[in-house]
This record gives structure tokens, C-alpha cells and sequence, in this order.
């Protein structure tokens, strides 16, 4: 049984930094994407940034430049640091992780082939 745990958020003047952490725990298996995403109500969730097992990155435009995402494979960990945050930035952030059943299908890429898991969020407000 996959669990992922945000940890991290919280309120920030525009400007200020945030590091959120995510902790995965059970079997992710070999070939896997974890990501962050943001969702703030009435609208849908959105991918922020993205890292593959084998250290690929993906930004979103709007936070290219500001955030960096990065992971510890050995600890099952993943992070996003946040930096020069803008009150755009405020939404709920969850973990995401994709596991690939196959070495084909992560390297097809997409959703075929893979089970998604998601953490419970963490709250990240700027404030101007």
C-alpha cells in the first residue's frame, strides 16, 4: 500500500520561500514520475513540476525559474522548493505519484499503464 504525506505549506509574504517535503512509503517500484500540483477551488488540478525516477524534470512556465524540484530516491523523499513565491502561488499543493508497471509504458509516458496515488495536500497561502 503506496501513502504519500505532504509536509511544508503554510503562509509567506510575496517574495518569501517555501520548501514543501513529500514522503513516500511502501512499494513504488522502479519506474515512477512524482509531481506536485496545485488546485485552488472551483478549478482543477494542475501540474506544477514533475521528476522522473531517473531525474527528468518539468515545469510548469509560470513557476520556471522560481521553483526547483528534486528528489531522494534512497528516502523515498521528493521536495519543491519555492522561491520568489507571488500571491498567484496560494492553492492546496498534493503529491503526486505515477508508478509504471512496465519499463514500455514508462517510457511511452502518459497514464496508460500506471497507478496514480495522491497525497492529502498542504495549504500554501502568499500573502502581499
Amino acid at each position: 500500500q503506496v501513502q504519500l504525506v505532504e509536509s511544508g505549506g503554510g503562509l509567506v509574504q510575496a517574495g518569501g520561500s517555501l520548501r514543501l517535503s513529500c514522503a513516500a512509503s511502501g512499494s513504488i517500484g522502479t519506474y515512477n514520475v512524482m509531481g506536485w500540483y496545485y488546485q485552488v477551488p472551483g478549478k482543477q488540478r494542475e501540474l506544477v513540476a514533475s521528476i522522473t525516477s531517473g531525474g527528468n524534470t518539468n515545469y510548469v512556465d509560470s513557476v520556471k525559474g522560481r521553483f526547483t524540484i528534486s528528489r531522494d530516491n534512497a528516502k523515498n523523499m521528493m521536495y519543491l522548493q519555492m522561491n520568489s513565491l507571488k500571491p498567484e502561488d496560494t492553492a492546496v499543493y498534493y503529491c503526486n505519484l505515477r508508478i509504471y508497471k512496465s519499463v514500455f509504458a514508462f517510457i511511452r509516458g502518459g497514464s496508460d499503464g500506471s497507478d496514480d496515488y495522491w497525497g492529502q495536500g498542504t495549504q500554501v497561502t502568499v500573502s502581499t
